[in-house]
């Protein structure tokens, strides 16, 4: 694989600015930030005087602890415009959620909004390895979603030549990947993996394509996914984060130099993570639940907004800002199986230590009896088709994770192919439960 380091010079200065610099700039930040959903977001007031606390309490950092949460039942609550801190004329653009499973959640963004978007994107992409003029083969989905315009207002702000391919269409994808010449895919890793299979098809070798890193995101994925990939395309695989909520894709990026964490853009997000149970701020270096503030956001201001991504903080390394250990899972996703936490990640970690399995993977629940069932779904790798390679498969995967997590698991290994493909975020828990259980 290439070098991509950046040179220093192309920089933000505040991305290597010392701490002090940073922890003055969000300390003014934040003041001006709490202050203006005070003043223009009739939740917050409410919320804040409910709490016994005003913008003017906030004299350091440490203060914005005494503050309130935002959940996402609020934004639900508010929907659709209800948390807009400008007039609704002055919002340049407005993005949801898909509401599949409630109210859909509303954002939106003023000139400037788009602005700051469009550079700590780009401030990603750099960080990725993508120079000005490089191609992108942009693969996230467009719409109101904010994968697709995001990466790509980011891009635009950069100065790449973009793809808008979105999702979807796979053997197409890989065609213009090829024809086209990108140096990076923006995508989520779980597609990623289809439109690897799609190469294998075609008859063509991943590692030569012209493809020298991919910025994957939108779902938790372990660093065995990530050496899986970068060995199968020989190019760089890095992670970046994002939600809707506190802005979409570009809140945070792996640097390719080091690909140790997800270096945080602090000067816009001011991070925290707590006890998922109590609320407390833990120290960095624990794990718990991610906690954003947003510190320049005009249109849609967030104040310490419950991502339910579980990770822990660190100190930067490439760059000054403090980094975030890549997402083990979602507090929400974490399945409790006869009293032992499991969370999806554990279960790809261990399938991708298995030789005979393809990186293809569902989690179904069931309750045949009195109790749960935990069955992963998966496929044989193409040269481990036959029956008995699939039965050794299954249950060395069975066994991998009852030593690693503690639990006993059914594998049901299918024919290659056999598990559903995914050409945005992965479906990685399916629940049959009885639901009055």
């Amino acid at each position: 694989m290439k070098d991509l380091t950046p040179p220093k010079e192309s920089l933000d200065p505040i991305e290597i600015a010392s701490r002090d610099e940073i922890s003055a700039l969000q300390l003014d930040r934040l003041k001006w930030s709490v202050a203006h959903a005070y003043e223009n977001v009739p939740f917050y007031r409410q919320s804040f005087e409910a709490a016994g606390v005003h913008p003017d309490d906030i004299t350091s950092l440490a203060d914005l602890a005494r503050f309130p949460f935002t959940v996402k039942q609020d934004l639900r609550a508010n929907y659709p415009f209800g948390m807009f801190a400008v007039p609704r004329e002055q919002v340049k653009r407005i993005h949801a959620s898909s509401g599949t499973t409630g109210q859909p959640t509303v954002v939106g963004y003023t000139e400037n909004d788009l602005q700051v978007w469009g550079s700590v994107v780009a401030r990603s992409l750099r960080a990725a390895g993508m120079r000005p003029g490089d191609i992108l083969h942009n693969a996230y989905g467009y719409g109101l979603f904010t994968g697709g315009l995001g990466i790509h207002l980011g891009a635009d702000y950069l100065g790449l030549t973009t793809v808008p391919v979105s999702g979807g269409m796979t053997q197409r994808q890989v065609r213009l990947i090829e024809d086209f010449g990108a140096k990076g895919i923006t995508v989520t890793p779980s597609y990623a993996l289809s439109i690897l299979d799609e190469y294998a098809a075609q008859g063509l070798d991943p590692r030569e394509s012209p493809l020298e890193v991919g910025i994957f995101g939108a779902e938790p994925w372990t660093n065995a996914m990530r050496l899986e990939i970068e060995q199968a395309f020989d190019m760089h695989a890095v992670d970046i984060y994002g939600l809707s909520e506190v802005m979409g894709p570009g809140v945070a990026n792996e640097c390719v130099e080091t690909k140790d964490g997800l270096h945080v853009w602090e000067d816009h997000f001011y991070p925290e993570v707590i006890d998922p149970v109590t609320g407390e701020v833990l120290p960095d270096g624990e794990v718990g639940e991610l906690v954003f503030t947003s510190l320049t956001k005009e249109a849609f201001p967030i104040i310490r907004y419950r991502t339910r991504d579980l990770t822990r903080l660190l100190p930067g390394t490439a760059r000054s800002m403090r980094r975030m250990e890549k997402i083990t899972g979602r507090s929400d996703d974490m399945i409790i199986l006869r009293g032992v936490n499991v969370f999806p990640t554990q279960i790809e970690e261990q399938l991708m230590c298995v030789a005979g399995l393809a990186p293809h993977f569902q989690i179904e629940l069931s309750r045949p009896d009195r109790m749960d069932v935990l069955t992963v779904l998966t496929e044989a790798a193409p040269t481990h088709a036959e029956a008995a390679a699939r039965d050794a498969a299954a249950k060395d995967l069975a066994h991998r994770v009852k030593a690693s997590v503690g639990i006993s698991i059914t594998v049901q290994v299918s024919d290659p192919g056999g598990v559903a493909r995914s050409q945005g975020k992965a479906v990685r828990i399916v629940d049959n439960r009885p639901k009055d259980g």
